[in-house]
């Protein structure tokens, strides 16, 4: 009863906004709570996986293989839409790979009535509202049904999981039928995709994560996302490619380690950020710049990956952050997420003892922070 008293209350706001009665009937009124929205929403899982395990995942050699031979299928559409938007064929293979592997799981969810549920629960209310009259304009405007509108849990659509908002402003009717379909039409699925990173800052011709080789006694401080600069100023510090050829010309490039010292290393700019404007986490962007690079015949990862290592629980990583806040280190609110305050205070702590200053959170320098 509340959650059809809220639907009440929205068709209010909804006609106010431009929504139709013809609209709100066909796709409003059959909405339907979906109490699995609501759980996923709020969970928090305690656990976290290392960044090795999400790739060896993300970049497996089946999805690679896979992703070569669907984008064979399609190499018509994507090379036309790496044409038009600059983004080459591969990347729009990955970015597809990994939201839906391919098309063969992009949700079963109607979007409405997701994004209905997360608006009447009220954690995320005005930003699930904002997308639900989204995903009403965008019925409203004939581009697809209700019934065909589905997508995740938390209203993500299409093939390559574009929210509603997105959708709106980025899509493509590629395929020139008058509407703009991700569910179904591969020329609007690669266009759209392909848009989306053109319009996030696509750099034609820049790549995207190539492995490094650091000189010895790399400072591993200057590996900080804040510190950009040009792949040349990179050269000159002694930086090479992982198979000793010279660095790739990038500009506002920095240096990545993932997995703090013991680990790889990557070149990134304009076009890994691109990437994060689609998913900000950094295991998804090197996920997609991984899975192209393979897709495309390069290279795996060559250096390898800290595997001993386990990484630090949600808990844990809130025990991190407190005891940096008491040491003087500040980090924000101790929320157990490792972002760039927190690694910048892990720094600044590690240089304070006299330690590679990576910003790796690891067991080791939680025990040593903890009196």
């Amino acid at each position: 009863m509340r959650f059809a008293a809220w639907l009440a209350r929205f068709r209010t706001t909804a006609l106010a906004a431009g929504i139709t009665e013809a609209t709100l009937r066909e796709a409003l009124d059959p909405a339907r709570l979906q109490p699995r929205s609501i759980e996923l929403d709020r969970s928090q899982p305690e656990f976290t996986r290392a960044i090795w395990d999400y790739l060896d995942r993300a970049v497996s050699p089946t999805r690679v293989s896979t992703g070569q031979a669907r984008l064979a299928e399609v190499r018509p559409e994507a090379d036309r839409a790496s044409a038009r938007y600059g983004v080459p064929a591969p990347v729009l293979a990955a970015i597809w790979g990994m939201e839906s592997n391919y098309g063969s799981h992009y949700g079963d969810v109607p979007v409405i009535d997701a994004l209905a549920t997360l608006a009447f629960e009220g954690r995320r209310a005005a930003w699930a509202q904002g997308e639900l009259l989204a995903a009403l304009r965008i019925v409203q405007q004939g581009d697809i049904d209700r019934a065909h509108m589905i997508g995740s849990w938390a209203g993500a659509m299409g093939q390559t999981q574009f929210m509603p908002s997105a959708f709106l402003a980025r899509a493509v009717d590629a395929d020139g039928d008058g509407r703009r379909d991700i569910w179904r039409s591969m020329p609007d699925v690669l266009a759209s995709t392909a848009h989306f990173l053109q319009e996030a800052g696509w750099v034609p011709g820049e790549a995207c994560a190539p492995e490094l080789r650091l000189p010895e006694g790399f400072d591993p401080a200057r590996a900080d996302p804040g510190l950009r600069q040009h792949s040349a100023q990179w050269a000159d510090e002694g930086l090479r490619l992982a198979d000793g050829r010279a660095l790739p010309t990038m500009a506002e490039a920095s240096v990545l380690q993932p997995a703090g010292l013991r680990g790889p290393a990557f070149l990134v700019g304009r076009n890994f950020r691109a990437v994060l404007r689609y998913n900000n986490a950094t295991s998804y962007g090197l996920g997609v710049c991984l899975l192209a690079q393979q897709i495309d015949g390069g290279a795996p990862v060559q250096a390898a990956w800290p595997r001993d290592q386990r990484p630090l629980n949600r808990s844990e990583v809130k025990a991190l952050q407190s005891a940096l806040n008491d040491q003087g280190f500040p980090t924000g609110q101790a929320d157990g997420l490792l972002g760039p305050a927190t690694r910048a205070a892990l720094r600044d702590y590690q240089r304070s003892v006299g330690l590679p200053a990576d910003g790796f959170a690891t067991v080791e320098v939680l025990m040593r922070l903890r009196p």
